[in-house]
């Protein structure tokens, strides 16, 4: 039983190493609020540039995909569960991602949230 959850872990591992196009509807941060029991997605927007990066639609700077930036989101979601996140932002007729891989990887994110929301583990946005 070890050797699989290894093997599974490092196809995880390896498969977050993969280049995926950014979504030019913008990104969202991942967080918890464990006093509330709720998890939180901050959607930001942002222009794809030329070169395949994300870049702040008012400074034109890159945005980097490591450390703090000072960025103001445009919509707050919140849910209990991973499901009642993904109804909220999927459902809705003004849906801020378009792009399959993106909503993908959002639902598999927000199942991850949601466990580490019960269980108490530490949540880190992959």
């Amino acid at each position: 039983m070890d050797l699989m959850v290894k093997d599974l872990a490092k196809i995880d591992r390896e498969l977050s190493q993969r280049h995926i196009d950014l979504d030019p509807s913008g990104y969202f941060i991942i967080y918890l609020d464990r006093a509330a029991g709720l998890i939180y997605a901050k959607h930001f927007t942002n222009v794809i540039d030329e070169r395949g990066l994300a870049v702040d639609p008012e400074t034109g700077k890159v945005i980097p995909a490591k450390g703090k930036v000072e960025r103001t989101h445009t919509t707050i979601f919140s849910g209990r569960t991973a499901k009642e996140l993904c109804v909220k932002i999927f459902e809705d007729r003004s849906c801020v991602v378009t792009q399959l891989d993106h909503a993908a990887y959002l639902g598999r994110e927000f199942v991850r949230a949601e466990v580490a929301l019960v269980t108490g583990q530490e949540y880190v946005q992959d």
